[in-house]
């Protein structure tokens, strides 16, 4: 029987290797990609994942969480095809410092930042996984925006398994056939 921390990191890593397929698909040219001026460009949403991944235990694994430590090798990449090493790295790492973990860990409390008390259980499984997947889903939004074909995360995407397109009513169909040729394809009109 496995216990918590055990079956954490088992969805933790099945979780961390659909990010590394989405990293290594993201559109090589688009690292300072921005969708909104005042957000993150997809180069740093891609990093804010790794940045995820490596704080929360490092903090969890010091004791503490503060702007002032960092985990090591934390500088983030400036090209995109350094983005999925970089993640699968700092990944490894962190899963290391969670593999030391004791199931009675989780009750324990740490200070996080202006969240106040958290149990460690509450730090792994929110402010780490679930943190993760939400920004992941941000990063394939961002990656079609930029151009690319994001990978399917937990179902196939649109190119994968397209959607039938409707088929015009026969009623329409008999409008389409008897409209001259010059409405047929006019240019839509302007707002």
């Amino acid at each position: 029987m496995t216990n918590e921390v055990d079956r954490f990191i088992e969805i933790w890593d099945r979780e961390a290797a659909k990010t590394v397929k989405l990293l290594e698909v993201l559109p090589r040219e688009q690292y300072d990609f921005r969708p909104d001026a005042e957000g993150r460009s997809l180069g740093e949403m891609a990093w804010h994942l790794a940045e995820v991944d490596a704080y929360i235990p490092f903090g969890i694994e010091v004791g503490e969480f503060s702007r002032d430590q960092r985990p090591p090798g934390m500088e983030r990449p400036r090209k995109v095809e350094e983005l999925a090493p970089g993640y699968e790295r700092l990944h490894r790492e962190a899963a290391q410092r969670v593999r030391k973990l004791k199931p009675e860990d989780l009750d324990r409390k740490l200070t996080f930042f202006a969240m106040g008390e958290m149990s460690v259980r509450d730090l792994l499984w929110s402010s780490v996984l679930l943190h993760q997947i939400h920004h992941r889903g941000q990063l394939a939004l961002m990656c079609r925006l930029a151009g690319g074909r994001p990978t399917a995360l937990y179902g196939p995407t649109r190119e994968d398994f397209p959607l039938p397109r409707p088929k015009p009513s026969a009623a329409a169909q008999s409008v389409t056939d008897r409209a001259p040729d010059s409405t047929r394809s006019s240019p839509p009109r302007q707002a």
